[in-house]
């Protein structure tokens, strides 16, 4: 149990590291930040995020982060890019170099040849002494006490204060861009993520039948056009002026109730007012309205035309939960 006791401290050492070291980070944020910004907003070309080591792990991610959130970027190392990759920079780029350092040799060497580009830098790092805060033309200065682990050596507080000022910035860049959740469905079309954002009603039900019968259809012929219709249910009327909707439930309620069933017509039996949901809508919003109201199928219309059926089984199939 002791043993368990100590793990568990030391966990909770690191965390305790790495929020003192974010904290440390987050009371330094000033005018560089908000210029960076800016800089970004206005500048044609894209963002190249470089750097070496874990840093250049976490510029990977960055430049995942950006891209996902409207920011054109990509990512290029910098020990390859002073061997050949700088061939992907463009005259408009702007180029984010991370390193807690600021002096690993491969970036002393990079920096001061993209200033000679022309290109503007902007440079995350925990040293203001180094070459990299010297080239920069904008300093992200992200103070690093000490690493989380014992012997102040393996990047961990240095690496989630640069993770952090990443996502600072794709965040700030969206909230200035106005950048929707519809803009987010684009970039995110897979996963049950981008269901929720981007899929439609009539992108689910348009592989369902569109079972429909006129108000005079026998309870024989609203029986069939339920079968065939697979849903457990029936539109009533035309399809450019729906009246009513009928349920297998309901012809279950009308057998209990009637000994003959010969003179019945769909419109004895069916519900006025059907539940409705536009086929332009989120299917997210359809299964919420179908929890709403504790029923099973909703009539989807294509403005005041019935266009077909979603049943929750559909969605629940899908992945919407």
């Amino acid at each position: 149990m002791s043993e368990i006791n100590n793990f568990v401290d030391r966990a909770r050492k690191v965390f305790d590291a790495e929020i003192q070291c974010l904290e440390a980070v987050k009371e330094h944020i000033d005018d560089n930040f908000t210029r960076a910004v800016h800089l970004i907003l206005n500048n044609p070309g894209r963002l190249v995020v470089t750097g070496i080591g874990k840093s250049a792990i976490v510029a990977q991610k960055m430049v995942a982060t950006l891209n996902s959130t409207g920011s054109p970027s990509i990512f290029m190392h910098a020990a390859d890019a002073i061997h050949g990759d700088l061939g992907i920079i463009q005259k408009d780029d702007i180029i984010i170099v991370l390193s807690k350092s600021g002096d690993t040799p491969e970036i002393k060497v990079l920096t001061p040849y993209l200033k000679s580009m022309g290109n503007k830098i902007i440079g995350m790092v925990s040293n203001l002494n180094s070459s990299l805060a010297y080239d920069a033309d904008i300093t992200l200065y992200l103070p690093v006490e000490r690493e989380a682990d014992p012997n102040n050596l393996a990047p961990s507080s240095s690496t989630t204060a640069q993770m952090a000022m990443g996502d600072a910035l794709a965040i700030a860049l969206l909230s200035e861009k106005g950048f929707s959740d519809r803009d987010f469905a684009r970039y995110h079309p897979g996963g049950n993520l981008g269901k929720q954002l981007y899929t439609c009603v009539r992108d689910i039900c348009r592989f369902n039948n569109k079972p429909l019968v006129g108000p005079d259809a026998t309870i024989r012929e609203v029986i069939v056009a339920i079968s065939s219709g697979r849903l457990g249910v029936a539109a009533v009327g035309e399809e450019a002026h729906i009246e009513g909707i009928i349920t297998d439930g309901d012809l279950r309620r009308m057998l209990e109730r009637n000994t003959d069933i010969n003179n019945l017509r769909a419109r004895d039996i069916m519900t006025h007012s059907p539940k409705t949901i536009q086929g332009s809508q989120l299917a997210v919003n359809a299964l919420q309205m179908l929890k709403n109201l504790n029923i099973t199928q909703l009539l989807v219309m294509d403005g005041d035309i019935y266009s077909g059926v979603i049943h929750i089984h559909d969605l629940l199939k899908e992945g919407f939960d």
